[in-house]
């Protein structure tokens, strides 16, 4: 049986965030009354809530794929911590510095730039392990 730990500590603590950002979404559709979409008016609230939900399934599902694949080829598991945590730091500051202001923030940048260096050095390390392995 194939056991994924720390990879599954990481999904589930994402997981968890993901739920968190679609209760907001919800709670601003009611705010608003709007089923689908921002609505007619495009309320801003409503608009950052929807980015924020949809940026984190576009990127997370990738980042966790690529960090079970690294786990079950053997990377050892404080680099597989350093890949979660700043996944999972990054979620965080992205939807802060993004529920701040829909413009430039530090947070929403850093949030952003660690999803990307995430993604980035995990693909380099699968492709590595193919390569030399």
């Amino acid at each position: 049986m194939v056991h994924l730990p720390i990879t599954g500590l990481y999904a589930g603590m994402l997981a968890i965030l993901f739920i968190g950002h679609a209760i907001n979404v919800i709670r601003m559709r009611l705010k608003f009354r709007v089923g689908i979409g921002v609505g007619e008016k495009e309320h801003k609230p409503l608009a950052k809530m929807v980015r924020i939900h949809g940026n984190f399934a576009e990127y997370i599902p990738l980042a966790l794929i690529l960090l079970a694949i690294a786990e079950l080829n053997g990377l050892g598991s404080t680099w597989l911590h350093v890949f979660g945590a700043t996944l999972f730091i990054g979620r965080i500051l992205h939807a802060m510095g993004l529920n701040k202001s829909i413009g430039i923030s530090k947070p929403r940048q850093i949030g952003m730039l660690s999803s990307f260096v995430v993604i980035l050095a995990l693909a380099v390390v699968n492709i590595r392990y193919f390569v030399f392995i």
